[in-house]
């Protein structure tokens, strides 16, 4: 009988933007792979998609049908494992979970990033904090992908814990280009050469915080007036932000592009990448951009300092547009930096965040949990 493993998080999309690899690992190894999430995406490495009505919101009424049909998926399978990912995929398949691991059935979750951590407001400590207590108690192993997240679970949380850098970058993917491609890609895009370009790729949301870069960007206007800021993804607040702009006379120097599949080539012809969010758990955005040769300035926060070191692949600064504006402009300044800071970046992706090096550390847990004598789960170089 094949083994069986269910992968559950909040929105299917999850699942295709970061889990495809491990999900193909899985597959040949031999497993089934079963995913639960809302959504109809179709896709690739599973043998099984059960669209679950799982809401953003831990205060929305449909999550408690969710709950009922996850447990009933569950106690059907006979999984395996079950791993969870999401705050509320986290949340409802841990609990959907419990009566089929009193049988054996070894329950993961991946925290993303906690919403209670240094620095976040009291009424996520008094949330979220005491819920992921208990959770803990009904979780086999839970895996952090930063270092003040796997600190904090160690000191307040009873569960056993292991710490993965994220969830892998394709080094052959996004990696620096030539400069004669990198001038043919801005001329299709009909961005002039002489352009000094920003790129960050977020959701227009409150805790992405755009409206930090385009301030910090009327601070440079006169300075830098041949800046461009690339700013892909969609969300509540793009209208608000494409307001801002237009009111303090930046919007010439914006472009806002919407949802895009072709971020490697966005990448390829910027000159770095910045990131304004207030918090991160490990950002994929930001990885790319290392992975593919590029300095970053961005915001203070657990995730961005897991990555960023000043003056060595690029800046932190505090929630300040002038201070963010400062860094723009010295490097803007010293663009003979800009490939050594990118080197370094790069480098630091390729030892401890690529794809190779995230799968070693995930293969090595799941061996780990389920302890087979006839069958031991090993790694599969690719």
């Amino acid at each position: 009988m094949r083994k069986k493993i269910l992968f559950c998080a909040t929105v299917d999309y999850h699942f295709k933007a970061f889990h495809l690899p491990i999900m193909r690992w899985f597959k040949e190894q031999g497993w089934e792979v079963h995913i639960a999430a809302a959504g109809d995406i179709i896709l690739p490495y599973t043998d099984e998609k059960i669209n679950i009505p799982i809401q953003r919101s831990p205060f929305r009424k449909e999550n408690y049908a969710a709950y009922k049909q996850l447990r009933k998926v569950i106690d059907k399978n006979n999984y395996q494992i079950v791993h969870c990912h999401t705050p509320m995929g986290g949340v409802l398949g841990r609990l959907a979970a419990r009566t089929t691991r009193k049988k054996g059935t070894k329950v993961l979750y991946t925290a993303h990033g906690f919403h209670f951590c240094k620095g976040a407001p009291l009424k996520n400590w008094i949330l979220y904090y005491p819920i992921e207590k208990w959770l803990a108690q009904l979780t086999d192993r839970l895996i952090t992908i930063n270092t003040e997240d796997f600190n904090l679970a160690s000191t307040k949380l009873q569960a056993s814990i292991n710490h993965v850098h994220g969830i892998g970058i394709d080094t052959d993917k996004f990696k620096p280009i030539p400069n004669l491609k990198k001038i043919n890609l801005r001329k299709e895009l009909n961005i002039e050469q002489d352009r000094f370009i920003m790129f960050y790729a977020a959701e227009f949301n409150g805790n992405k915080n755009q409206r930090l870069i385009i301030e910090a960007l009327a601070n440079i206007k006169d300075y830098l007036p041949n800046a461009k800021l690339l700013l892909a993804g969609e969300g509540p607040l793009m209208s608000s932000c494409k307001d801002l702009a237009k009111n303090l006379h930046v919007d010439h120097m914006i472009d806002f592009l919407g949802y895009r599949r072709d971020i490697v080539n966005l990448l390829g012809i910027s000159d770095i990448a910045v990131a304004s969010s207030l918090r991160e758990g490990l950002p994929v955005n930001i990885m790319e951009a290392m992975s593919s040769g590029l300095p970053i300035i961005a915001t203070h926060n657990r995730g961005h300092k897991e990555l960023i070191f000043n003056n060595s692949n690029g800046w932190l600064v505090n929630n300040d547009p002038k201070e963010f504006s400062e860094k723009i402009v010295n490097l803007a300044a010293n663009r003979h930096l800009i490939p050594e800071l990118g080197e370094k970046g790069r480098q630091l992706i390729i030892e401890k965040y690529s794809l190779r090096k995230v799968l070693e550390e995930q293969s090595k847990i799941y061996s780990e949990i389920i302890k087979s004598e006839k069958e031991q789960l090993t790694w599969a170089a690719h």
